[in-house]
């Protein structure tokens, strides 16, 4: 296959979670040499790389990885990657996804978009355009902060600053207590992963409450009459495992 083995070009500022850890990609292909100089090209990034080689290792990787971003051939040798990604979104996952294909008919094109893909590139590719590709869908996402980011945390349409204390959704100004404001930047730091009671009381209060995790329960209550109130939801409730917050899905 005509894939180019150069690392892309000189290196640009970092992306990186809005929780400041390393960007998670989860590459998909059964061709071994192809996902070799993907993972090589996406590690340059500093990027934190898992792969799979067929469908079923796909899906059991991404439950456990959590990745900001997948890279997903569409010839899989088990499930094809639209099963793939109808999986994904079954399950509630938003994760931006990038079709590999060497199908370039317009009808495949818009079966993988139709399906609920982001982007897609051709075979044979650059590894530098996946890359861009791949920045492009994940600053979009607004789920990470680059390098030179400043105060503001952003979640969709929801952004906290973290110097003046002041947030808005949708350009309105939300007023919090300190400890709503904490909660709320905890929260914000960690967009879609599910955060325990306990995880919450030690950030948030930064002690132990003896198992008097209602507190959770009553300030996550307080933050959604503001936050949440007249608007599509953002703050979840994950039964049995804690609170998540994520940009509601469009059209839900």
């Amino acid at each position: 296959m005509n894939i180019p083995t150069q690392a892309p070009g000189a290196a640009r500022s970092a992306l990186k979670r809005a929780d400041g850890t390393a960007v998670r990609v989860l590459v998909v292909d059964d061709e071994a040499t192809l996902t070799d100089l993907l993972q090589m090209a996406l590690r340059y990034e500093g990027w934190e790389i898992r792969t799979a080689a067929d469908g079923r290792e796909a899906l059991t990787i991404a439950r456990d990885f959590r990745p900001d971003a997948i890279v997903l051939d569409i010839m899989l040798p088990d499930l094809d990657g639209l099963q793939v990604l109808n999986r994904l979104r079954t399950s509630g996952s938003d994760v931006p996804v990038l079709f590999l294909t060497a199908k370039d008919s317009l009808d495949d094109r818009i079966a993988g978009l139709t399906a609920g893909g982001d982007d897609y590139v051709t075979k044979p590719f650059s590894l530098e355009e996946v890359v861009a590709r791949l920045r492009g869908l994940i600053r979009r996402s607004t789920l990470l902060a680059a390098d030179e980011s400043g105060p503001d945390i952003v979640v969709g349409d929801l952004v906290l600053n973290e110097d003046s204390h002041e947030v808005t959704r949708d350009g309105e100004p939300i007023e919090l207590t300190a400890t709503e404001f904490e909660l709320l930047r905890f929260l914000m730091r960690n967009p879609r992963r599910v955060l325990s009671k306990a995880q919450i009381l030690d950030r948030v209060w930064s002690y132990d409450f003896g198992g008097r995790a209602s507190v959770v329960e009553i300030y996550i209550s307080y933050l959604r009459k503001k936050i949440d109130a007249g608007r599509e939801p953002m703050i979840h409730t994950v039964r049995g495992a804690g609170y998540m917050l994520k940009i509601p899905t469009v059209g839900s």
